[in-house]
């Protein structure tokens, strides 16, 4: 098996769920969506802005490309440094820069070799104040599962609010998704 292959996997995945979720959230009003129901960005706006958010600023991380953090208007997002930034006020714009973010995503993932994986990265961690070096492939599995924990999180507020988002398992994907 190649190595690189269940990263481009993860990156499907994490489009599809996201679009899922996205199906399912556009069914509640905006009301309900932003309601604080505990979770630790509070809502299921806070959540689904906190993913936008942090897989822009690992994308930033990964390609070295300041660009991936600007939105489709073309402006590049003011971030102030906290988790719980909200980016995207709007529901909608919020949706379409997921997408954005989704699509840059896949196609970073298709662009990974065993040796770019192997590398290493060095980075600022806003949430710890200090910078790290490791492997790329450390960084990249953390970045896929940090998105699962998330939408974990997200299908969790959205049964609370009464809507179901169907199916989340990665092999439903792989069994029925068009690759």
């Amino acid at each position: 098996m190649d190595v690189v292959e269940p990263y481009a996997v993860l990156a499907r995945y994490n489009a599809w769920m996201n679009q899922k979720l996205y199906d399912a959230a556009d069914t509640l009003s905006d009301e309900d969506r932003r309601r604080d129901l505990g979770a630790f960005f509070h809502s299921l706006h806070g959540t689904l802005n906190h993913l936008v958010l942090t897989d822009r600023a690992w994308l930033a991380r990964f390609t070295n490309d300041p660009s991936v953090l600007r939105s489709l208007d073309g402006t590049m997002p003011e971030f102030s440094g906290r988790l719980d930034q909200e980016l995207y006020g709007d529901f909608l714009t919020l949706r379409r820069e997921r997408e954005k973010t989704d699509a840059d995503i896949v196609t970073w993932a298709q662009s990974l070799t065993p040796e770019t994986l192997a590398a290493p990265i060095s980075y600022y961690s806003v949430a710890y104040e200090r910078t790290y070096e490791h492997p790329l492939w450390w960084a990249v599995t953390h970045f896929f599962n940090h998105q699962t924990h998330h939408r974990g999180q997200a299908t969790t507020l959205l049964v609370q609010l009464g809507c179901d988002p169907g199916t989340t398992d990665l092999v439903d994907l792989l069994r029925n998704a068009p690759s």
